[in-house]
């Protein structure tokens, strides 16, 4: 599957253990933070989202050492404009299938590490769904005290990005890039009100060039506002866009927008030959269709064939399922 802009620039910039360490210290609680040590934070391949949720849906897989032992952090960014109820209940399955891999890997283990969920997300309107597993099960309140130690229990970091304000962001302790991430993350809803808002974070944007590749990482951070921009109006944002990041960023912004452009046209390309490959097909078929009526009925009058020639896809394919049973040929036309 294709990545969406928000996959891609989210995996770019966090898969990297130096943007991922910074973004985690924040979000985590001091305590715990303080007992991981993120000198050890390493990717792991592989992502546990469901297929139909890749759309809205990103994740990164980090191991640390926590102490003596082992720690799976999870992160999983949620990039749509509602919250989901049962977010708990679908990190639960993602830990499960974490733990089924690390069981494969390890068949002689005989404990499991522990793995810290973390969800960043932004939306419309900001979280409001439970954060604690048990929160949604459908039991009493006096009664789930007591059950407490029978069920499934854990509360997922939540990290809502759509809360914060331009400054608090700014002022995370995280590193240049993952702030400036975060705050087009923040923003995407509304690109040309990010463009409007970016020349406030210039200084930020001139930090992250200044950072070893942060040429390479601010190319893909103009591609990504640029991409979310609505379809018809690229050049219009564009010009914005340059006017907003300053004259040091123009390079950076018309190589990108080439790049957008020269895309577009290939894709429009691509389409046009599945278009014309389409209707190739859909021509073999009235022409097939055209000879099996005659075989069976002789010659066809002229307005039937122009009928036969002007029919769609659907169409053809109902007079062909019939064309062999039909006993008139007004039997095998007649719409149904």
């Amino acid at each position: 599957m294709t990545p969406t802009p928000h996959d891609a620039l989210f995996k770019s910039t966090f898969s990297q253990p130096e943007h991922a360490a910074a973004a985690l210290r924040q979000a985590l609680p001091a305590a715990l933070a303080a007992r991981i040590d993120f000198a050890s934070l390493a990717l792991q391949p592989g992502s546990f989202i469901d297929e139909a949720l890749a759309a809205s849906h990103s994740d990164l897989l980090f191991t640390a050492r926590l102490g003596r032992a082992s720690l799976f952090v999870y992160v999983l960014f949620e990039h749509q404009s509602t919250t989901h109820p049962l977010m708990a209940f679908r990190l639960l399955t993602y830990m499960v299938r974490i733990w089924q891999g690390y069981v494969e890997r390890h068949p002689r283990a005989t404990l499991l590490p522990a793995i810290l969920p973390v969800v960043l997300h932004h939306s419309e309107g900001g979280w409001s769904a439970a954060v604690s597993f048990q929160d949604l099960l459908d039991v009493p309140l006096g009664t789930l005290v007591l059950m407490a130690e029978h069920v499934p229990q854990f509360r997922f970091v939540l990290d809502d990005i759509s809360r914060e304000t331009d400054e608090a962001l700014r002022a995370r302790a995280m590193t240049a890039l993952g702030r400036l991430v975060l705050w087009c993350f923040r923003h995407a809803r509304d690109p040309e009100d990010l463009v409007e808002r970016l020349s406030a974070w210039r200084d930020v944007v001139q930090e992250v060039r200044r950072a070893p590749d942060g040429g390479a990482a601010l190319v893909r951070v103009w591609r990504y506002i640029l991409s979310i921009a609505e379809p018809r109006q690229p050049e219009k944002l564009l010009q914005r866009l340059l006017v907003a990041a300053g004259p040091e960023a123009e390079e950076e912004i018309v190589t990108i927008a080439d790049y957008l452009r020269e895309e577009g046209r290939r894709a429009g390309e691509r389409e046009g030959r599945r278009a014309g490959e389409r209707e190739g097909r859909l021509e073999g078929q009235r022409s097939t269709l055209l000879k099996q009526l005659r075989l069976r009925f002789g010659e066809l009058p002229e307005p039937i064939e122009v009928r036969i020639r002007a029919a769609d896809a659907e169409q053809i394919e109902g007079w062909t399922e019939r064309v062999l049973t039909a006993p008139t040929l007004d039997d095998v036309l007649t719409e149904r």
